[in-house]
Protein backbone atom coordinates (compact mmCIF):
# COMPACT_ATOMS: atom_id res chain seq x y z
CA UNK A 1 0.00 0.00 0.00
CA UNK A 2 2.89 2.58 0.88
CA UNK A 3 4.69 1.45 -2.15
CA UNK A 4 1.79 2.47 -4.37
CA UNK A 5 0.63 5.68 -2.22
CA UNK A 6 4.37 6.39 -2.88
CA UNK A 7 4.41 5.73 -6.86
CA UNK A 8 1.33 8.21 -7.03
CA UNK A 9 2.90 10.86 -5.06
CA UNK A 10 6.29 10.82 -7.43
CA UNK A 11 4.13 10.58 -10.55
CA UNK A 12 2.20 13.68 -9.49
CA UNK A 13 5.43 15.50 -8.48
CA UNK A 14 7.00 15.05 -11.81
CA UNK A 15 4.11 15.82 -13.87
CA UNK A 16 3.79 18.70 -11.81
CA UNK A 17 7.54 19.53 -12.70
CA UNK A 18 6.88 18.92 -16.06
CA UNK A 19 4.00 21.38 -16.73
CA UNK A 20 6.13 23.74 -14.88
CA UNK A 21 8.56 23.49 -17.48
CA UNK A 22 6.71 23.33 -20.62
CA UNK A 23 4.64 26.46 -19.02
CA UNK A 24 7.54 28.59 -19.01
CA UNK A 25 9.20 27.14 -22.63
CA UNK A 26 6.08 28.23 -23.75
CA UNK A 27 5.69 31.67 -21.85
CA UNK A 28 9.36 32.53 -23.21
CA UNK A 29 8.25 31.23 -26.83
CA UNK A 30 4.90 33.41 -27.09
CA UNK A 31 6.85 36.54 -25.76
CA UNK A 32 9.36 36.09 -28.26
CA UNK A 33 6.83 35.65 -31.33
CA UNK A 34 4.71 38.02 -30.35
CA UNK A 35 7.47 41.02 -29.71
CA UNK A 36 9.65 39.55 -32.59
CA UNK A 37 6.87 39.22 -35.45
CA UNK A 38 5.53 42.57 -34.64
CA UNK A 39 9.15 43.83 -34.85
CA UNK A 40 10.13 42.40 -38.05
CA UNK A 41 9.91 44.50 -41.04
CA UNK A 42 10.53 43.89 -45.11
CA UNK A 43 13.39 46.47 -44.08
CA UNK A 44 15.08 44.25 -41.46
CA UNK A 45 16.23 41.89 -43.69
CA UNK A 46 16.91 44.30 -46.72
CA UNK A 47 19.43 46.87 -44.54
CA UNK A 48 22.13 46.44 -42.95
CA UNK A 49 22.50 47.18 -38.93
CA UNK A 50 23.91 50.48 -39.54
CA UNK A 51 20.74 51.40 -41.27
CA UNK A 52 18.11 49.06 -38.90
CA UNK A 53 18.36 45.82 -40.21
CA UNK A 54 20.10 42.39 -40.00
CA UNK A 55 21.27 41.57 -43.40
CA UNK A 56 24.99 41.63 -43.01
CA UNK A 57 24.43 39.77 -39.29
CA UNK A 58 22.91 36.76 -40.96
CA UNK A 59 25.42 36.72 -43.64
CA UNK A 60 27.74 37.23 -41.36
CA UNK A 61 26.65 35.00 -38.87
CA UNK A 62 25.92 31.98 -41.16
CA UNK A 63 29.32 32.99 -43.26
CA UNK A 64 31.06 31.93 -40.03
CA UNK A 65 29.16 28.91 -39.19
CA UNK A 66 29.56 27.33 -42.32
CA UNK A 67 33.06 27.66 -42.50
CA UNK A 68 33.90 26.14 -39.19
CA UNK A 69 31.51 23.89 -40.29
CA UNK A 70 33.89 22.91 -43.22
CA UNK A 71 36.54 22.52 -40.37
CA UNK A 72 35.26 21.10 -38.06
CA UNK A 73 32.99 17.92 -39.77
CA UNK A 74 36.48 16.51 -41.14
CA UNK A 75 38.20 16.51 -38.25
CA UNK A 76 35.80 15.58 -36.13
CA UNK A 77 34.39 12.78 -38.45
CA UNK A 78 38.03 11.49 -38.95
CA UNK A 79 38.77 11.64 -34.97
CA UNK A 80 35.50 9.45 -34.38
CA UNK A 81 36.50 7.06 -37.29
CA UNK A 82 39.63 6.39 -35.28
CA UNK A 83 38.39 6.30 -31.96
CA UNK A 84 35.88 3.77 -33.02
CA UNK A 85 37.46 1.78 -35.74
CA UNK A 86 41.52 2.10 -34.56
CA UNK A 87 41.60 2.69 -31.06
CA UNK A 88 39.17 0.72 -29.95
CA UNK A 89 39.52 0.13 -26.08
CA UNK A 90 43.06 1.62 -25.92
CA UNK A 91 44.26 3.77 -23.28
CA UNK A 92 44.89 6.45 -25.78
CA UNK A 93 41.80 6.56 -27.20
CA UNK A 94 39.84 6.45 -23.70
CA UNK A 95 41.64 9.98 -23.13
CA UNK A 96 40.49 11.81 -25.88
CA UNK A 97 37.48 10.26 -25.55
CA UNK A 98 37.06 11.47 -22.00
CA UNK A 99 38.91 15.16 -23.09
CA UNK A 100 36.19 14.84 -25.62
CA UNK A 101 33.77 15.01 -23.17
CA UNK A 102 35.35 17.69 -20.97
CA UNK A 103 35.02 19.58 -24.21
CA UNK A 104 31.17 19.20 -25.24
CA UNK A 105 30.63 20.26 -21.70
CA UNK A 106 32.91 22.99 -21.42
CA UNK A 107 31.51 26.82 -20.97
CA UNK A 108 32.21 28.34 -24.36
CA UNK A 109 33.14 31.89 -23.22
CA UNK A 110 35.93 30.01 -21.62
CA UNK A 111 36.58 28.63 -25.90
CA UNK A 112 36.07 32.20 -26.51
CA UNK A 113 38.99 33.51 -24.38
CA UNK A 114 41.57 30.86 -24.91
CA UNK A 115 41.23 31.61 -28.86
CA UNK A 116 41.07 35.20 -27.92
CA UNK A 117 44.66 35.11 -25.95
CA UNK A 118 45.57 33.11 -29.15
CA UNK A 119 44.36 34.95 -32.29
CA UNK A 120 43.05 38.09 -31.02
CA UNK A 121 45.42 39.25 -28.73
CA UNK A 122 49.12 38.58 -30.77
CA UNK A 123 47.37 40.72 -34.02
CA UNK A 124 45.57 43.43 -31.54
CA UNK A 125 42.82 43.32 -33.35
CA UNK A 126 39.24 41.16 -33.55
CA UNK A 127 38.50 39.50 -36.36
CA UNK A 128 36.45 36.67 -38.23
CA UNK A 129 38.92 33.92 -38.58
CA UNK A 130 39.45 34.08 -34.38
CA UNK A 131 35.09 33.79 -34.62
CA UNK A 132 35.38 30.68 -37.17
CA UNK A 133 38.08 29.14 -35.17
CA UNK A 134 36.36 29.52 -31.93
CA UNK A 135 33.23 27.63 -33.35
CA UNK A 136 34.75 25.08 -34.74
CA UNK A 137 36.70 24.15 -31.38
CA UNK A 138 33.34 23.94 -30.15
CA UNK A 139 31.64 21.41 -33.35
CA UNK A 140 34.77 19.59 -33.20
CA UNK A 141 33.97 16.97 -30.01
CA UNK A 142 30.33 16.88 -30.53
CA UNK A 143 30.59 15.67 -33.64
CA UNK A 144 34.12 13.26 -32.26
CA UNK A 145 31.75 12.24 -29.94
CA UNK A 146 28.51 11.50 -32.29
CA UNK A 147 30.83 9.61 -34.93
CA UNK A 148 32.20 7.37 -32.27
CA UNK A 149 28.63 6.23 -30.86
CA UNK A 150 27.08 5.91 -34.49
CA UNK A 151 29.90 3.69 -35.31
CA UNK A 152 29.19 1.28 -32.42
CA UNK A 153 26.29 0.59 -33.21
CA UNK A 154 26.94 -0.57 -36.85
CA UNK A 155 27.12 -4.64 -36.64
CA UNK A 156 30.59 -6.24 -36.35
CA UNK A 157 29.10 -8.84 -38.57
CA UNK A 158 29.30 -5.85 -41.28
CA UNK A 159 32.48 -5.10 -41.05
CA UNK A 160 33.61 -9.18 -41.13
CA UNK A 161 31.92 -9.58 -44.33
CA UNK A 162 33.99 -6.89 -45.89
CA UNK A 163 37.03 -8.72 -44.73
CA UNK A 164 35.73 -11.69 -46.01
CA UNK A 165 35.62 -10.18 -49.70
CA UNK A 166 38.46 -9.27 -49.50
CA UNK A 167 38.28 -5.10 -48.56
CA UNK A 168 41.20 -3.20 -46.98
CA UNK A 169 40.47 -1.44 -43.47
CA UNK A 170 39.88 1.86 -45.17
CA UNK A 171 37.77 0.90 -47.60
CA UNK A 172 35.34 -1.17 -45.55
CA UNK A 173 35.11 1.84 -43.21
CA UNK A 174 34.66 4.51 -45.84
CA UNK A 175 31.98 2.01 -47.90
CA UNK A 176 30.35 -0.03 -45.48
CA UNK A 177 30.75 0.81 -41.97
CA UNK A 178 30.49 4.97 -42.27
CA UNK A 179 27.49 4.40 -44.90
CA UNK A 180 25.42 2.58 -42.63
CA UNK A 181 26.55 5.23 -39.56
CA UNK A 182 25.62 8.27 -42.35
CA UNK A 183 21.99 9.16 -40.74
CA UNK A 184 23.27 8.82 -37.57
CA UNK A 185 26.76 11.30 -38.59
CA UNK A 186 24.49 13.74 -40.18
CA UNK A 187 22.37 14.08 -37.22
CA UNK A 188 24.96 15.23 -35.10
CA UNK A 189 26.72 17.47 -37.45
CA UNK A 190 22.99 19.01 -37.72
CA UNK A 191 22.55 19.26 -33.98
CA UNK A 192 26.12 20.70 -33.90
CA UNK A 193 25.75 23.31 -35.88
CA UNK A 194 22.35 24.65 -34.33
CA UNK A 195 24.17 25.21 -31.58
CA UNK A 196 27.00 26.91 -32.72
CA UNK A 197 25.19 29.37 -35.08
CA UNK A 198 23.30 30.72 -31.95
CA UNK A 199 26.60 31.15 -29.83
CA UNK A 200 27.25 34.80 -28.39
CA UNK A 201 29.96 34.25 -26.08
CA UNK A 202 32.83 33.55 -27.90
CA UNK A 203 32.18 35.59 -30.11
CA UNK A 204 32.16 38.59 -27.99
CA UNK A 205 35.84 37.55 -27.43
CA UNK A 206 37.01 37.21 -31.06
CA UNK A 207 35.35 38.48 -33.96
CA UNK A 208 33.05 41.04 -32.24
CA UNK A 209 30.86 43.40 -34.44
CA UNK A 210 30.42 44.95 -37.40
CA UNK A 211 27.60 47.59 -38.42
CA UNK A 212 29.01 47.14 -42.33
CA UNK A 213 28.42 44.56 -44.81
CA UNK A 214 31.62 42.89 -44.79
CA UNK A 215 33.47 40.10 -46.44
CA UNK A 216 36.92 40.46 -44.89
CA UNK A 217 37.34 38.49 -42.41
CA UNK A 218 40.75 39.96 -40.79
CA UNK A 219 39.08 43.20 -39.02
CA UNK A 220 35.67 42.77 -37.07
CA UNK A 221 33.23 40.63 -38.79
CA UNK A 222 29.46 41.00 -38.69
CA UNK A 223 27.17 38.57 -36.17
CA UNK A 224 23.89 38.09 -35.60
CA UNK A 225 24.26 36.92 -31.75
CA UNK A 226 26.37 39.29 -30.51
CA UNK A 227 24.55 42.15 -31.87
CA UNK A 228 21.28 40.83 -30.16
CA UNK A 229 23.40 41.23 -27.47
CA UNK A 230 24.46 44.49 -27.96
CA UNK A 231 20.80 46.26 -29.46
CA UNK A 232 19.21 44.46 -26.29
CA UNK A 233 21.17 47.23 -24.09
CA UNK A 234 20.74 50.18 -26.22
CA UNK A 235 18.34 52.59 -24.07
CA UNK A 236 16.40 53.53 -27.49
CA UNK A 237 13.04 51.48 -28.67
CA UNK A 238 13.79 51.16 -32.19
CA UNK A 239 17.21 48.99 -30.94
CA UNK A 240 15.31 46.80 -28.99
CA UNK A 241 12.34 46.33 -31.64
CA UNK A 242 15.17 45.45 -33.91
CA UNK A 243 16.87 43.13 -30.84
CA UNK A 244 13.76 40.66 -30.82
CA UNK A 245 13.11 40.89 -34.48
CA UNK A 246 16.90 39.05 -34.70
CA UNK A 247 16.07 37.18 -31.82
CA UNK A 248 12.67 35.67 -33.09
CA UNK A 249 14.20 34.81 -36.88
CA UNK A 250 17.72 33.49 -35.09
CA UNK A 251 15.22 31.07 -33.17
CA UNK A 252 13.54 30.03 -36.13
CA UNK A 253 16.71 29.09 -37.99
CA UNK A 254 17.64 27.08 -34.77
CA UNK A 255 14.25 25.35 -34.57
CA UNK A 256 14.58 24.27 -38.21
CA UNK A 257 17.88 22.71 -37.63
CA UNK A 258 16.91 20.86 -35.23
CA UNK A 259 13.56 19.71 -36.76
CA UNK A 260 15.57 18.74 -39.77
CA UNK A 261 18.25 16.62 -37.41
CA UNK A 262 15.24 14.78 -35.68
CA UNK A 263 13.71 14.38 -38.99
CA UNK A 264 16.55 11.83 -40.04
CA UNK A 265 16.96 10.50 -36.77
CA UNK A 266 13.22 9.60 -36.80
CA UNK A 267 13.51 7.91 -40.06
CA UNK A 268 16.87 6.60 -39.90
CA UNK A 269 15.78 3.06 -40.69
Amino acid sequence: MNRLLLNKIVLVLSTISALIGIGFLFWILATLTYKGVSSIHWSTFTNDLVDGGIRNLIVGQFMMSLMATAVAVPLGVSAGIYLREYGEDSRFASIVRILSDVMTSAPSIVIGVFVYALLVDPVGSFNGWAGIAALAIMMIPIIIGTTDNMLALVPKELREAGIALGGSKHKIILQIVLRAAKVGVMTGILLSFARIVGETAPLLFTSANNQFFTMDLSGQFPSLTVSIYNLATYPDEESRDLAWAASFILTAIVLFINLIGRYFTRNKG
